[in-house]
């Protein structure tokens, strides 16, 4: 449906892509994935033709409509509901229940639709446009970063709208278990090419790893055979009886390709300094009650818990039921109005707060920010930091005044860094980071010591790192003794469509017709659903290790080629087609699997037992 040949741009010196070339197919959903400034979002302005081809073209149909997801707003008309009803096709002016249905999923209710979309904050207008695009139903969506300032429950909501979305369409999004939940195949930029992959984030980067290593394992072996044959070539020269074999391992090295070694990528690595703490438990609350100016009803209400010394607890919730508010409260930034929070006398807290990137002085350096959380005598371990949040050389120097969004988060990371501790405070750490950056911050809470508390709407990040949850919904705070999959499953979220649950037994109460629910849940979970899941693994690892004997015995046929040996080329090219094939039965298996897999969880999700 849509096509990219040869395309090239640059900006300055930099060069984003170079000769790239890739399709569209009909109903391809596309996850672009890279890191940033790699030109994403220049390529979703590309498509949509807002931005120009230094080289190259992209064509599409005919009347193809494509459509892009502001990033300033423009309103015409006086009220939210009346906005987003000017994106309705003509023939459909009069259904403004498709507007409603679309602006209700991201969180507009009642009289929000009657108010003026200027009475809203960035987050709120940045809803509003993407409701006028998505119910405008272009052939071709482009979406940039749409979950920003989402809600968990607005994410998820939308996951579900475009997993059903008739056309074709390219996200580039941070969260990727919202990205893993909508694409049919992952789009990369990924050293000046753009590379599609069929299948969710995984895949791809399964594909670039397992590429590169084989690249490298050829280069290295290349080098070996290389050195080999010179070292004949050195030792016999001079030997006339070896003359005739000595030309002919000369002529072989001409022929020889070089492979250059891969340049190195940047990527955030780092760790969490762990301070020890003795005691079990690091952070008591009692009753804890909270709302600004001391209004009711109260935004935290009565609220306990003890945090043991290496928990990990997500924090999740609806935009606005307190989740920042309860990580300031327990990080001694904002005082109870009743109950008490008490924490270890060894008990060393870092916080992580984006909200505070204002706090940064715009005058000073990178270097010289992060130097200001280190302790007296260490100031010299700044560069290091610095490097370590993608802050090398030069970049170090840059003034904080003129850092993106982005940039700033990973000073405000870096400063983290700086001190020990056993208490982490993290407020959507993975907020305006890429994914591998994601990826990074996920590995370095896994690899911590201590006890993290961490507010997120990245469900990908909470499945990979909590292990109990604090979930506020419905004007209350629950305290959840499992993982997010395991409370989706027990317990759910208030508002998502479900089908309408049996009726409890006769004189059964409340209590125990849930434990039985709860109960019948984890025998399916165990019994249908856990050996799917590991069949899917299992399957994903076959495909790997396929992949893998695939790359070889194209190495090997290389080889071959090389040195004219026929009959090795013909076996190693009947083997080589042998594994290709074997490879597309079993990704087509892993798709049935898969496929029935997530039939399976969105069925739970809706089950008259769920929730």
């Amino acid at each position: 449906m849509l096509t990219a040949r040869n395309i090239t741009k640059h900006f300055g010196n930099q060069v984003l892509f170079e000769k790239a070339s890739f399709s569209l197919g009909a109903g391809d959903r596309l996850g672009l994935v890279g890191r940033n400034g790699t030109g994403k979002t220049t390529l979703l302005m590309m498509i949509a033709g807002e931005e120009p081809c230094d080289e190259g073209e992209i064509t599409a149909p005919r009347g193809y409509r494509i459509g892009l997801l502001e990033q300033e707003f423009s309103w015409e008309r006086p009220t939210v509901l009346e906005e987003g009803c000017r994106g309705l096709p003509p023939e459909e002016k009069d259904e403004s229940w498709r507007v409603k249905k679309v602006l209700s999923g991201l969180g507009f209710f009642g009289e929000d639709l009657d108010r003026s979309p200027e009475e809203f904050s960035g987050g709120w207008r940045m809803r509003i446009a993407l409701a006028r695009l998505l119910v405008s139903r272009p052939h071709l969506l482009l979406l940039d970063e749409p979950t920003n300032f989402l809600d968990i429950l607005s994410i998820r909501w939308l996951a579900g709208f475009l997993r059903a979305w008739p056309g074709e369409m390219m996200i580039v999004s941070h969260n990727r278990a919202f990205m893993d939940e909508v694409v049919t195949h992952t789009a990369g930029i990924y050293r000046e090419l753009v590379r599609i992959i069929r299948g969710p984030t995984e895949n791809y980067y399964r594909q670039i790893r397992g590429e590169e290593e084989v690249r490298e394992r050829r280069r290295l072996n290349d080098e070996k055979k290389r050195k080999q044959e010179e070292e004949f070539i050195n030792r016999f020269r001079a030997k006339a009886r070896r003359s005739s074999q000595v030309q002919s391992r000369i002529k072989r090295l001409e022929k020889m390709e070089l492979t250059d070694r891969l340049p190195a990528i940047e990527t955030l690595d780092f760790r969490f300094l762990h301070s020890p703490c003795p005691g079990k438990n690091i952070l008591t609350a009692e009753e804890v009650a909270f709302s600004y100016g001391g209004s009711l009803p109260y935004l935290i209400g009565n609220f306990s818990c003890t945090l043991q010394s290496s928990d990990r607890v997500g924090i999740v919730g609806r935009n606005g039921a307190g989740k920042s508010t309860l990580l300031r409260l327990l990080g001694g930034k904002l005082s109870p109005l009743a109950g008490t929070i008490r924490t270890h006398p060894r008990a060393r807290t870092a916080v992580y707060d984006p909200a505070e990137a204002g706090t940064l002085h715009p005058e000073l350096t990178v270097e010289e920010e992060i130097a200001l959380s280190l302790p007296p005598g260490e100031k010299s371990r700044a560069r290091a930091i610095c490097g370590k949040m993608l802050f090398s050389r030069d970049a170090a120097l840059k003034k904080i005044a003129v850092l993106s969004g982005g940039e700033k988060c990973r000073v405000l990371l870096g400063k983290v860094l700086a001190r020990p501790a056993n208490l982490l405070l993290l407020d959507e750490p993975t907020h305006h980071l890429d994914l591998e950056s994601c990826g990074a911050v996920i590995d370095a809470l896994n690899r911590y010591e201590g006890a993290a508390l961490i507010a997120s709407h990245d469900e990908y990040l909470l499945r990979r790192t909590a292990t109990r949850l604090i979930v506020l919904q419905g004007g209350r705070i629950l305290l959840f003794p499992g993982t997010y999959d395991e409370f989706l499953e027990e317990v759910g979220w208030q508002g998502e469509e479900r089908e309408k649950r049996d009726e409890k037994p006769a004189g059964q109460s409340d209590k125990k017709a849930r434990r039985q629910a709860a109960a019948e849940r984890r025998l399916r979970h165990r019994e249908i659903i856990l050996p799917l899941e590991t069949r899917v693994q299992g399957l994903e690892g076959e495909i790997g290790r396929l992949e893998t004997a695939h790359a070889l015995k194209t190495d090997e046929l290389i080889a071959a080629s090389r040195d004219q040996n026929v009959p090795e080329i013909v076996r190693l090219t009947r083997e080589a087609g042998e594994l290709k094939a074997a490879i597309e039965r079993t990704y087509e298996e892993y798709c049935r699997v898969h496929a029935e897999y997530d039939a399976l969880l969105a069925g739970q999700d809706r089950s008259p037992q769920a929730g």
